[in-house]
């Protein structure tokens, strides 16, 4: 009988510890199925925003003609910009040119010059966030006009220069100044000039720019040798400040455009004659949407492989015609002027052919960009290899012509696919990582690398390393460059419907969120939330546990900045705007969780959350005693220790120190979390003295009941998604959502 038993108690005992493993790979899959379906709806979503190109902003529009073009924008901005283009490239390659004789003068390696001279370039870092945070801001005649006066005058002092150390202060502050020429100028161009003309004015400012960067090494070098001596050089830098001075002045009336009037032309088929107000720009929020666009992340990247090579390769070239073909500064800007001889004839057609290209398709014009870097890592390498210097001019003038044209493509890229609030910023984050990235970090490694093992061998690594990985990251951005335009499309056309809504005299809602994507890394939480909250009004956000409720908290606070879509406060847009700034406008959150210094008094609680009115002890005591009227209970006990209060006392306090700021939008995550029935039904007795006195408010909460206790419509959240919007009454009516949310079911 025993013996019978035997197996069959055998497969039970197998069966049982077989149990958790079973279970495990139950959760496993069950984690797998969830985690594909995400993947899948994520996917669906990004196929959802590409819109189809006669929809797209530049695609597949009519062919204008260049002098048309120029016409509705004004010969004015477009002559003046070209002139100050012009100045900066004949100053850009001052230091290229002279810099044997400058080492000589100062008594300086090779190495050390070409460091200054590239570092030199690279101080567009610091120039470039601050000029392109104001072109977003605030009228740009004044900032070019500004920096180029302070340009001038560095440039003239960098011949005054008596030491390596002087020079290169004078050359941090001559990069400073003209970074305005990268960043300012490219968003003035971008929204004074149409869409159909974008790719030949920028190539027409390189074209005329690589005039003066060829005449330049014969002009300054003519001069340095005219002069004579070892520091004839310094006249040449002298000499420069004053024809830039002029500009300047000019700079100051440069007309302002409406922001951003030929994509809502090309959009919407009109422009609004005016901006839409808007609270302060972030520099921190506008970095992380700009970086959350696939062609600029991949651009920029591109940019800091390029830089590697680039920016050294002006100086070491000069060096290296010095060194191997004995050259002096004349001799070597003969040589060098060619380089821009054949870009300057090719570069009109390149600017017309991108223009035609990216109206038939976007992706397309992206990747001739990258297809034309890839060549340099043939054509350096043989350049330098060359035994006369007549080969070498040949091969030089061949790359430069390749790279020019690519370069060309840049700006007219970037200005199509950023958003037009953040033009400004979108080029400083590109240029902040090329020079930053490939200027700082090439320097070094080119000046190492010069000192070490020689000119070509440095050059020849560098290009062969760099140039062909900057191409692969343009190309593969490519694919992603309609997703990027249909993104801003997408806001255009939200912009449009606000107007619409101004238009009908409809009554402008407290806090607007229209089509909100959000995503931590690659994980997308939300997915084109939209929802607005009435003066007045409480808004409850329901759903169950990880559905993105207080994530889209944050967005509207301003702790996160969304991917896509547009955050609107009393009418004034405020996607890019700081939390400092959402709160001293009247948007205040009251945070899950603790929101208390619990091993300071309650007083001492008070008096740190009213700190941003401390100038005026009169008005922190009327907001104290407005707080303590309102939450009676903790008048009598200011000097106890906040963490000996109970929960339900602790979140009062908390509440208590946010109303300190009397805000206009409250927002409370989580109200009842953790807390008794009886404690919860005393808060909401304050939460319905607030809403009877008109407090404006959104409360998270997932316990159906204390929702529909306090508010006047809610939302229900589930996977990032809204699922409903109404009543709460209506909700609770709907029995598959109202189970998730049902009684205090608790979870983040």
């Amino acid at each position: 009988m025993a013996e019978a038993n035997e197996p069959t108690s055998s497969a039970a005992s197998l069966a049982e510890a077989n149990e958790p493993t079973s279970s495990a790979a139950s959760l496993t899959a069950t984690m797998l199925d969830e985690e594909a379906a995400r993947q899948r709806s994520q996917a669906e979503r990004s196929e959802a925003v590409v819109f189809a190109d006669d929809l797209l902003p530049g695609v597949g529009t009519d062919e204008m003609e260049f002098r048309d073009g120029i016409k509705k924008g004004g010969v004015y901005t477009f002559s003046v910009l070209l002139a100050l283009n012009s100045m900066d490239e004949l100053e850009g390659a001052a230091i290229n040119i002279l810099g044997p004789d400058i080492a000589e003068t100062l008594n300086v390696s090779d190495g050390t010059i070409t460091f200054i001279s590239v570092a030199s370039v690279a101080f567009f870092v610091l120039g470039a966030g601050p000029m392109g945070w104001l072109a977003d801001r605030i009228r740009r005649g004044p900032i070019i006009g500004v920096a180029s006066m302070a340009f001038a005058g560095f440039a003239a002092l960098s011949g005054l220069a008596i030491n390596a150390f002087m020079l290169f202060w004078t050359r941090f502050f001559t990069g400073i100044s003209k970074a305005n020429t990268i960043t300012v100028h490219a968003t003035l161009l971008a929204d004074t000039y149409p869409i159909a003309v974008r790719g030949r004015i920028f190539a027409t400012n390189a074209a005329v720019g690589r005039v003066f960067n060829a005449a330049s090494p014969i002009l300054v070098g003519g001069i340095a040798v005219a002069v004579g001596g070892d520091e004839g050089w310094r006249w040449a830098y002298l000499s420069l400040g004053v024809p830039v001075a002029v500009l300047a002045v000019l700079a100051f009336l440069l007309p302002e455009p409406e922001r951003g009037q030929w994509e809502k032309k090309d959009v919407l088929g009109h422009s609004f004659g005016k901006d839409l107000a808007e609270i302060p720009i972030s520099i921190g929020a506008a970095f992380a949407r700009i970086w959350r666009i696939d062609t600029i992340r991949y651009m920029t990247m591109a940019m800091v492989a390029i830089g590697f090579a680039l920016f050294p390769g002006a100086s070491i070239q000069s060096f290296f015609l010095e060194e191997e073909f004995g050259l002096d500064a004349l001799g070597r800007g003969f040589a060098t002027a060619p380089t821009g001889v054949l870009i300057v004839a090719f570069l009109p057609w390149i600017g017309k052919r991108f223009d035609q290209t990216f109206r038939e398709s976007p992706d397309k014009a992206l990747r001739i960009m990258g297809l034309l870097l890839i060549p340099a890592a043939v054509l350096v390498p043989l350049q330098y290899s060359m035994p006369n210097v007549w080969m070498f001019v040949v091969f030089a003038t061949l790359n430069g012509t390749f790279l020019g044209a690519a370069f060309s493509m840049v700006q007219p890229s970037i200005q199509s696919v950023v958003p037009y609030r953040l033009r400004g910023m979108g080029t400083a984050i590109i240029t902040f990582f090329m020079f930053a990235g490939g200027g700082v970090a090439g320097g070094l490694v080119s000046a190492f690398l010069q000192d070490t093992v020689g000119e070509r061998a440095a050059i020849t690594f560098l290009t062969i390393m760099f140039m062909p990985l900057g191409g692969y990251y343009i190309m593969r951005g490519s694919n992603r460059v309609r997703h990027d335009l249909s993104l801003v499309v997408e806001e255009l056309q939200e912009e449009q419907a606000y107007h619409d809504l101004i238009d009908a005299g409809t009554a402008i809602p407290t806090m607007q969120v229209n089509h909100i994507d959000f995503s931590y890394g690659r994980v997308q939480v939300l997915f084109d939330v939209s929802f607005d909250v009435a003066q007045g009004e409480t808004l409850a956000l329901l759903g169950t546990n990880g559905a993105g409720k207080s994530t889209i908290l944050k967005v509207v606070a301003g702790l996160e900045t969304p991917e896509r879509g547009v955050v609107r406060y009393k009418g004034r847009t405020a996607t890019f705007a700081s939390p400092e700034t959402r709160g001293k406008l009247g948007i205040q959150m009251l945070p899950g969780g603790k929101g208390i210094w619990p091993s300071m008094s309650i007083g001492d609680n008070l008096t740190i959350g009213a700190y941003n009115y401390r100038s005026d002890p009169a008005d922190v005591a009327r907001r104290t005693d407005r707080v303590l009227e309102m939450f009676p209970a903790l008048a009598d006990r200011l000097s106890e220790r906040a963490g000996d209060l109970s929960g339900g006392q602790q979140q009062m306090l908390a509440l208590a120190r946010v109303m300190l700021h009397e805000p206009d939008l409250l927002i409370i995550d989580e109200l009842s979390l953790g807390l008794a029935p009886t404690v919860v039904q005393e808060l909401l007795e304050h939460i319905d003295t607030l809403r009877a006195a008109g407090q404006t408010m959104i409360i998270v909460e997932q316990s159906l009941n204390v929702a529909l206790a306090v508010s006047d419509r809610a939302i229900f959240l589930e996977k990032g998604q809204v699922r409903f919007e109404g009543s709460a009454e209506e909700l609770a009516a709907r029995d598959d959502l109202a189970r998730a949310v049902f009684l205090g079911k608790e979870g983040g």
